[in-house]
């Protein structure tokens, strides 16, 4: 039995000594659990210590200090600032109102921009002198005012100043009442009747051009045209202020000539609408023309002159 022991796993070499065999260690329960625990430590989490480990102050702060805030900058400040807090029904009005204003001005381009572009190129030249020739006319105004305001400032030359202004005002008064006699530049346009004689709406209608082109001083067939006057038709003629007239109508007209041709001249006008008419018309420009009828205004039957100091 020992002999069987002690050689067991033994084997003879060639030489006659023994040699041990390879012993195969017995695997237990406790032999696998420690294998197991070689191969796999226990791995514990960095924020988690152990149930039996101190806990220190270390422990409690954090692993690396955070860097203090940086207070936000300038266009931060202002866009926080600019942001919108406003309610949902704040925003829906805020959205109506520049929906509203954005359809007035863009209805308000379209219809000037559509009056301006049906209008031909002479027509537009033509807008352009008036304006600028009213810009000259309002210009020399002032400084005629501007003038005379000086002068009657000054205590040397204001009685002189005030009788100046008087006679001034009298005879530019004279001539658009048709009070006194004028002369200046402007036009003479004679009007005949063609096949058919000329109503008084063309007549009225040339005077209504001449007036809006400037004419100062206006006169037909030796009558004078004032503010009150007017054209009606009568048994197959035309009657002016009460009195008849007859083709040719001579017309003179005191104003700028360029200015009166033009506008008279333009497409749908006066003078293109009576030759549609069949009448015939020709318009000569001058440097100088008369009108030298001249009108005495009525009284006024029911217009009182009203105090300027009354009312203050």
């Amino acid at each position: 039995m020992s002999k069987e022991k002690n050689g067991a796993g033994a084997k003879p070499d060639k030489s006659g000594t023994n040699k041990p065999a390879r012993v195969e260690p017995v695997e237990t329960p406790e032999t696998e659990q420690a294998k197991t625990e070689q191969a796999e430590p226990d791995r514990v989490e960095p924020d988690q210590p152990a149930d039996d480990a101190p806990v220190t102050d270390a422990d409690t702060e954090p692993a690396e200090a955070s860097a203090p805030a940086e207070p936000p900058s300038g266009w931060r400040r202002v866009v926080q600032l600019l942001r919108p807090h406003g309610t949902r029904s704040e925003l829906l009005t805020g959205l109506l109102c520049l929906a509203l204003g954005f359809a007035l001005a863009v209805q308000v381009g379209q219809s000037t921009g559509d009056q301006l572009s049906s209008l031909r190129q002479d027509e537009l030249v033509r807008l352009l002198d008036e304006v600028t020739q009213r810009a000259d006319q309002l210009d020399a105004e002032v400084g005629d005012l501007e003038a005379i305001r000086d002068d009657l400032q000054s205590e040397d030359g204001r009685d002189q100043a005030a009788r100046d202004l008087a006679e001034q005002r009298a005879e530019q008064e004279g001539i658009l009442s048709g009070r006194l006699p004028a002369q200046g530049p402007g036009v003479e346009i004679r009007v005949t009747d063609g096949a058919k004689p000329l109503e008084a709406q063309a007549l009225f209608n040339l005077l209504e051009e001449l007036r809006n082109a400037g004419a100062e001083a206006i006169q037909v067939n030796g009558k004078r045209l004032v503010t009150t006057s007017y054209f009606v038709d009568s048994g197959g003629g035309v009657v002016l202020d009460g009195a008849a007239i007859a083709s040719p109508y001579e017309w003179t007209a005191i104003g700028d000539p360029d200015t009166i041709d033009r506008a008279l001249e333009i497409p749908g006008g006066a003078l293109p609408r009576i030759r549609e008419e069949g009448g015939e018309a020709t318009t000569t420009r001058s440097e100088q023309v008369d009108v030298d009828a001249v009108r005495i205004p009525g009284q006024p039957e029911h217009a009182e002159p009203v105090d300027p100091d009354a009312g203050k």
